[in-house]
């Protein structure tokens, strides 16, 4: 199939931990593009299959077939090791059939996971890259030529460094990223076609490998996400680890066997997920697994059992709705719709406890596992120029800043900030002479650098030298459409120039996330005083630094008990910042001293003016 070369072809990519869809949307609205020689509904297993004797990649429903033959060879999941380093996704590593190693990082202090095939490692975006070329592919059989451009989602709470190794995986492929966009949102731009009522959505996503939810407001064909929360190690593979664990348990106890065998544990998975699956439909489902020197593993799991199993990881979703629905001021019975998407989400007690936060049934009405596709399809659509009724405003999860001075928190970009987005504050220098400034970039919610993770670091060098508080050094934070953070420093009067695109090693892991969080709440207050404390102290440090300077050139035009009293209260000021930890005493003092030298002011004003009429 040929299309019109005045409209560029951008396809819509749902690279999922366990399926994965490519989608194009014309002026009728979006389809799957489906392989007919492979399958025919266009779901593809995000899996891959390396044959170490021909050098052969295989990608999709055959590598997944063969999986339990060749356990070592066959990699599956790996969106879960995207953007992680190894300590990251240790425990998760040990339980996998194929092996996940450490490799240090350029960066000091960090590591990376890769995954060893043979004699040969891999980073996740390059087997996330193989499985995005495949769909590319596909595309270009549909087509009948190239294709360059896609749109790829990515789960909504994906920080900067997941987001990163996600278009990096694409540019391996081939593939230019023109969006990245967030499943939960891809969801609400297929759901919103038909719909033109102002409305307030919640889009519950949960997958094989990760979850978001987010609060979005539609009116006009404009989609507004208001709140997103979410956990990057939180799905549907988790449901099948729970069928799995009960399995390894009883067969040490039964049979005193230890399932460690890749091929056993690769077959256990696949069990278990149809096990999973077959519960959605059925009350119960028989687990078999032959042990070998005839020994046969069975065991008939009932729904309601099932349903207990998981019933912690579907309490952890409903804790992210609750958050969603704190940041966007909203209750549950101000939502309008609850959109479910995700293969997970099938499961009817994820439908079931989702009913009952929300007190309405949910929309099930659209397939879960297409609809992301579909509406990376549509925002593919609007870029190409198809489609020109729609605007999407998305949201940045984490708030984002720079450490300043006596190790503060000074945050530029707010979370739940729509995106892309830019903001500039101006900073300066506490030193005379200072010639050079380092800038550390943080992502968190705490007041204090220390509670914050740093994303990285760069030096603005060149500062002309001058008294501190002169140079006007202004600190722009960019974040463009892709949710991608770039950080630049302009000394205003210099020229000089410095930024970086921030790029870490590795994500956050999930429980760096909810500690973030949970964090900025319990120790708001302690962290506010903190914050006052450390900007009290630099105020005191700025304003006798300067205070010493006029005394050094106009302190002879006082009285000299009245210079020997300020001299002795500056003393006494810098003492009680830097002892006491009471931020009320240190400003009435810094206020008294501030009215001390006021005569000084004054002198150093004559000075200078009758200095000018001489």
């Amino acid at each position: 199939m040929t299309k019109d070369a005045s409209i560029p072809i951008i396809i819509g990519i749902d690279l999922g931990t366990t399926n994965s869809l490519v989608a194009h949307a014309d002026e009728k609205g979006p389809r799957l593009l489906v392989d007919a020689d492979v399958d025919d509904a266009g779901v593809m297993p995000s899996v891959v299959s390396f044959d170490l004797n021909t050098g052969q990649v295989t990608v999709g429903a055959k590598a997944r077939d063969h999986a339990v033959e060749y356990p070592l060879t066959t990699v599956y999941s790996v969106k879960r090791l995207m953007g992680k380093g190894f300590s990251d996704v240790e425990d998760e590593a040990s339980k996998l059939a194929y092996a996940v190693e450490r490799r240090e990082s350029d960066v000091e202090g960090q590591d990376l996971a890769v995954i060893n095939v043979g004699s040969k490692q891999y980073a996740p975006p390059h087997i996330s890259a193989l499985v995005l070329g495949e769909l590319k592919r596909r595309a270009e059989k549909h087509f009948g030529q190239e294709v360059t451009k896609a749109v790829i989602t990515v789960p909504a709470y994906f920080d900067d460094a997941q987001r990163q190794a996600t278009r990096d995986a694409g540019q391996i492929a081939g593939l230019e990223v023109v969006r990245i966009v967030n499943e939960p949102t891809a969801a609400a731009l297929a759901y919103g076609l038909d719909r033109k009522e102002a409305a307030t959505i919640a889009i519950y996503d949960l997958g094989g490998g990760t979850f978001d939810v987010s609060i979005l407001k539609l009116q006009d064909g404009v989609f507004e996400v208001v709140a997103t929360h979410g956990d990057t190690h939180l799905g549907g593979d988790d449901f099948d680890m729970c069928i799995m664990d009960l399995a390894v348990r009883e067969v040490s106890k039964q049979f005193g066997v230890e399932i460690r065998a890749p091929a056993t544990r690769q077959a256990l998975r696949l069990f278990a997920e149809a096990v999973k699956v077959g519960l959605s439909n059925e009350p119960q489902k028989l687990l078999q697994i032959d042990l070998g020197q005839g020994r046969q593993y069975e065991r008939v799991i009932e729904q309601a059992e099932f349903e207990q199993m998981i019933k912690p990881q579907v309490e952890r979703t409903l804790e992210s709705c609750g958050q969603a629905l704190r940041a966007a001021r909203l209750k549950p019975e101000d939502i309008d719709s609850v959109i479910m998407v995700g293969g997970s989400t099938r499961v009817p007690y994820v439908r079931q406890r989702v009913g009952e936060l929300f007190g309405s049934r949910p929309y099930t009405a659209l397939n879960p596992e297409q609809v992301v596709a579909m509406g990376a399809a549509v925002q593919a659509s609007v870029l190409a120029g198809v489609r020109r009724d729609t605007l999407l405003l998305d949201v940045t999860p984490l708030s984002l800043g720079i450490e300043t001075l006596g190790g503060a928190m000074g945050k530029l970009i707010r979370a739940n900030t729509k995106v892309p987005c830019q903001v500039t504050e101006m900073f300066t220098t506490f030193q005379d002479g200072q010639t050079a400034v380092k800038i550390n970039v943080l992502q968190g919610e705490r007041e204090l650098a220390q509670d914050c993770r740093s994303l990285g670091t760069f030096e603005l060098i060149g500062v002309p030298p001058m008294p501190a508080g002169l140079p006007k050094i202004d600190v722009t934070f960019l974040i463009d459409q892709n949710g991608i953070l770039n950080v630049q420093a302009l000394e205003q009067r210099s020229g000089a120039k410095a930024g970086i695109q921030v790029v870490p090693a590795h994500g956050l892991t999930r429980d760096e996330v909810k500690k973030m969080e949970q964090d900025s709440i319990i120790f708001a207050r302690e962290d506010m005083i903190a914050h006052r404390l450390i900007d009290l102290r630099n105020q005191v440090l700025f304003d006798t630094a300067k205070a010493v300077q006029v005394i050094d050139k106009h302190g002879d035009q006082l009285a000299a008990d009245e210079l020997h009293r300020l001299e002795e209260a500056l003393k006494a000021l810098r003492e009680l910042a830097n002892s006491s930890q009471d931020a009320d005493l240190i400003y009435r003092q810094l206020e008294k001293f501030n009215r001390m030298t006021i005569p000084l002011a004054n002198a150093a004003m004559s000075s200078t003016l009758r200095q000018g009429e001489s």
